[in-house]
Protein backbone atom coordinates (compact mmCIF):
# COMPACT_ATOMS: atom_id res chain seq x y z
CA UNK A 1 0.00 0.00 0.00
CA UNK A 2 1.52 3.52 -1.53
CA UNK A 3 1.78 6.40 1.00
CA UNK A 4 -1.40 7.77 -0.92
CA UNK A 5 -3.64 4.94 -0.09
CA UNK A 6 -2.47 4.68 3.42
CA UNK A 7 -3.86 8.41 4.05
CA UNK A 8 -6.75 7.95 2.17
CA UNK A 9 -7.95 5.03 4.18
CA UNK A 10 -7.06 6.57 7.92
CA UNK A 11 -9.46 9.45 6.30
CA UNK A 12 -12.29 7.27 5.48
CA UNK A 13 -11.92 5.23 9.26
CA UNK A 14 -11.77 8.81 10.61
CA UNK A 15 -15.15 9.71 8.89
CA UNK A 16 -16.49 6.46 9.80
CA UNK A 17 -16.25 7.23 13.35
CA UNK A 18 -17.39 10.52 13.35
CA UNK A 19 -20.83 9.38 11.45
CA UNK A 20 -21.42 6.35 14.27
CA UNK A 21 -20.68 8.71 17.10
CA UNK A 22 -24.10 10.30 17.03
CA UNK A 23 -25.54 6.86 16.35
CA UNK A 24 -23.61 5.05 19.77
CA UNK A 25 -24.93 8.00 21.29
CA UNK A 26 -28.63 8.10 20.36
CA UNK A 27 -28.41 4.47 21.43
CA UNK A 28 -27.14 5.22 24.95
CA UNK A 29 -29.57 7.93 25.45
CA UNK A 30 -32.26 5.13 24.68
CA UNK A 31 -30.87 2.77 26.49
CA UNK A 32 -30.57 5.30 29.69
CA UNK A 33 -34.29 6.26 29.03
CA UNK A 34 -35.58 3.03 29.29
CA UNK A 35 -33.41 2.46 32.62
CA UNK A 36 -35.19 5.69 33.66
CA UNK A 37 -38.76 4.59 32.34
CA UNK A 38 -41.12 4.11 35.07
CA UNK A 39 -42.64 0.58 35.34
CA UNK A 40 -45.86 -0.20 34.23
CA UNK A 41 -48.76 -1.87 36.38
CA UNK A 42 -48.20 -5.53 34.73
CA UNK A 43 -44.18 -5.18 35.56
CA UNK A 44 -45.11 -3.88 39.00
CA UNK A 45 -47.44 -6.61 39.74
CA UNK A 46 -44.95 -9.30 38.47
CA UNK A 47 -42.31 -7.57 40.93
CA UNK A 48 -44.76 -7.91 43.37
CA UNK A 49 -45.43 -11.57 42.34
CA UNK A 50 -41.55 -12.42 42.85
CA UNK A 51 -40.98 -10.83 46.19
CA UNK A 52 -43.70 -12.10 47.45
CA UNK A 53 -42.73 -15.65 46.38
CA UNK A 54 -39.32 -15.52 47.43
CA UNK A 55 -40.32 -14.13 51.00
CA UNK A 56 -40.76 -15.93 53.89
CA UNK A 57 -43.36 -14.19 55.34
CA UNK A 58 -45.60 -11.82 53.87
CA UNK A 59 -45.56 -8.94 56.43
CA UNK A 60 -41.94 -8.47 56.42
CA UNK A 61 -42.19 -8.61 52.18
CA UNK A 62 -45.38 -6.28 51.92
CA UNK A 63 -42.91 -3.68 54.62
CA UNK A 64 -40.35 -3.69 52.71
CA UNK A 65 -42.42 -3.04 49.93
CA UNK A 66 -44.16 0.15 51.29
CA UNK A 67 -41.29 1.23 52.49
CA UNK A 68 -39.57 1.38 49.06
CA UNK A 69 -42.38 2.50 47.30
CA UNK A 70 -43.35 5.53 49.65
CA UNK A 71 -46.52 4.12 50.16
CA UNK A 72 -46.63 5.56 53.93
CA UNK A 73 -44.61 7.58 56.06
CA UNK A 74 -44.12 5.20 58.70
CA UNK A 75 -43.74 1.52 56.62
CA UNK A 76 -45.47 -0.84 59.18
CA UNK A 77 -47.83 -3.56 58.37
CA UNK A 78 -51.17 -3.79 60.30
CA UNK A 79 -53.46 -6.30 60.42
CA UNK A 80 -57.73 -5.14 60.21
CA UNK A 81 -59.32 -8.14 61.33
CA UNK A 82 -62.62 -8.37 59.70
CA UNK A 83 -65.12 -9.35 62.12
CA UNK A 84 -67.96 -11.07 62.33
CA UNK A 85 -66.81 -13.64 59.04
CA UNK A 86 -66.57 -17.77 59.83
CA UNK A 87 -65.60 -19.85 57.33
CA UNK A 88 -65.11 -24.10 57.71
CA UNK A 89 -62.04 -24.84 56.29
CA UNK A 90 -62.88 -26.74 52.63
CA UNK A 91 -61.04 -30.14 52.85
CA UNK A 92 -57.76 -29.11 50.88
CA UNK A 93 -57.31 -27.18 53.65
CA UNK A 94 -57.40 -30.08 56.32
CA UNK A 95 -55.05 -32.29 53.99
CA UNK A 96 -52.53 -29.82 53.74
CA UNK A 97 -52.57 -29.46 57.52
CA UNK A 98 -52.57 -32.93 57.79
CA UNK A 99 -55.79 -33.40 60.31
CA UNK A 100 -58.85 -35.18 60.70
CA UNK A 101 -62.02 -33.60 60.05
CA UNK A 102 -63.11 -33.28 64.03
CA UNK A 103 -59.21 -31.36 64.71
CA UNK A 104 -59.99 -27.90 66.25
CA UNK A 105 -59.08 -24.90 63.61
CA UNK A 106 -59.29 -20.94 64.14
CA UNK A 107 -60.13 -19.29 61.30
CA UNK A 108 -59.36 -15.51 61.05
CA UNK A 109 -59.96 -13.12 58.19
CA UNK A 110 -57.51 -9.50 57.70
CA UNK A 111 -56.50 -7.09 55.91
CA UNK A 112 -53.39 -6.18 55.61
CA UNK A 113 -52.61 -2.33 55.38
CA UNK A 114 -49.54 0.27 55.54
CA UNK A 115 -50.88 3.78 56.34
CA UNK A 116 -53.62 4.33 54.05
CA UNK A 117 -53.21 1.45 51.34
CA UNK A 118 -54.82 -1.84 51.74
CA UNK A 119 -52.48 -4.37 50.03
CA UNK A 120 -54.21 -7.87 50.65
CA UNK A 121 -56.83 -9.55 52.36
CA UNK A 122 -56.18 -12.98 53.67
CA UNK A 123 -57.77 -15.84 54.85
CA UNK A 124 -55.76 -17.74 57.37
CA UNK A 125 -56.91 -21.40 59.08
CA UNK A 126 -54.54 -22.27 61.84
CA UNK A 127 -53.96 -25.27 64.19
CA UNK A 128 -53.50 -23.51 67.86
CA UNK A 129 -52.34 -26.39 69.67
CA UNK A 130 -48.97 -25.83 67.73
CA UNK A 131 -48.78 -22.08 68.87
CA UNK A 132 -48.10 -20.94 72.12
CA UNK A 133 -50.67 -19.66 75.05
CA UNK A 134 -49.30 -16.20 74.09
CA UNK A 135 -49.28 -16.13 70.44
CA UNK A 136 -53.23 -17.71 69.99
CA UNK A 137 -53.85 -14.84 72.64
CA UNK A 138 -52.52 -12.16 70.76
CA UNK A 139 -53.85 -13.38 67.51
CA UNK A 140 -57.19 -13.90 69.34
CA UNK A 141 -57.33 -9.99 70.72
CA UNK A 142 -55.31 -7.69 68.00
CA UNK A 143 -54.81 -7.12 65.56
CA UNK A 144 -51.17 -7.90 64.94
CA UNK A 145 -50.24 -9.55 61.34
CA UNK A 146 -50.13 -13.71 61.99
CA UNK A 147 -46.83 -13.77 60.34
CA UNK A 148 -45.43 -11.30 62.88
CA UNK A 149 -47.07 -13.07 65.90
CA UNK A 150 -45.96 -16.96 64.95
CA UNK A 151 -42.10 -15.70 63.93
CA UNK A 152 -40.69 -17.17 66.93
CA UNK A 153 -41.78 -20.92 65.67
CA UNK A 154 -39.01 -19.86 62.94
CA UNK A 155 -41.56 -21.22 60.23
CA UNK A 156 -40.91 -21.77 56.57
CA UNK A 157 -43.64 -20.60 53.72
CA UNK A 158 -44.75 -23.34 51.02
CA UNK A 159 -46.78 -21.85 47.86
CA UNK A 160 -48.97 -23.98 46.71
CA UNK A 161 -50.22 -22.38 44.03
CA UNK A 162 -49.64 -18.80 42.69
CA UNK A 163 -51.95 -17.04 40.08
CA UNK A 164 -51.17 -12.81 39.03
CA UNK A 165 -53.66 -10.78 36.87
CA UNK A 166 -53.28 -7.55 34.98
CA UNK A 167 -55.30 -6.03 34.02
CA UNK A 168 -56.83 -6.71 37.54
CA UNK A 169 -59.79 -8.78 38.85
CA UNK A 170 -62.57 -6.36 39.86
CA UNK A 171 -63.11 -2.83 40.25
CA UNK A 172 -60.81 0.22 41.78
CA UNK A 173 -58.02 -0.32 44.63
CA UNK A 174 -59.46 -3.42 46.01
CA UNK A 175 -59.40 -5.22 42.94
CA UNK A 176 -57.24 -8.52 42.92
CA UNK A 177 -53.51 -8.39 41.02
CA UNK A 178 -52.23 -11.58 42.48
CA UNK A 179 -53.46 -14.61 44.49
CA UNK A 180 -51.12 -17.32 46.52
CA UNK A 181 -52.50 -20.04 48.41
CA UNK A 182 -49.28 -21.25 51.01
CA UNK A 183 -48.31 -23.43 53.52
CA UNK A 184 -46.53 -22.75 57.21
CA UNK A 185 -44.56 -25.26 58.71
CA UNK A 186 -42.82 -24.61 62.23
CA UNK A 187 -39.34 -25.73 63.11
CA UNK A 188 -40.06 -28.96 62.94
CA UNK A 189 -41.60 -28.65 59.69
CA UNK A 190 -45.30 -29.24 61.02
CA UNK A 191 -47.73 -27.79 58.51
CA UNK A 192 -49.29 -25.25 61.02
CA UNK A 193 -51.34 -22.62 58.91
CA UNK A 194 -52.94 -22.68 55.58
CA UNK A 195 -53.78 -18.84 53.69
CA UNK A 196 -54.99 -17.75 50.74
CA UNK A 197 -53.65 -13.96 50.20
CA UNK A 198 -55.57 -11.56 47.54
CA UNK A 199 -52.95 -8.61 46.78
CA UNK A 200 -54.58 -5.63 45.45
CA UNK A 201 -54.64 -3.34 43.21
CA UNK A 202 -54.03 -0.85 45.81
CA UNK A 203 -50.37 -2.26 46.36
CA UNK A 204 -49.23 -1.02 43.57
CA UNK A 205 -47.16 2.37 43.61
CA UNK A 206 -48.53 5.70 41.68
Amino acid sequence: MGPFDRTDRLRWQAASLLAAAPVAAFAAADAQTGLNAPATPQQRVEELHQRVLAGRSATATLEAWCAEHGLADKARVRAVRVQGVQRDAPDEVRRALQVEPGTPLRYRRVQLACGQHVLSEADNWYLPSLLTPAMNAVLDGSDEPFGRVVAPLGFQRETLRDEAWWPARGEGTGATVLEIRALLRDSAQRPFSYVIESYLQGALPH
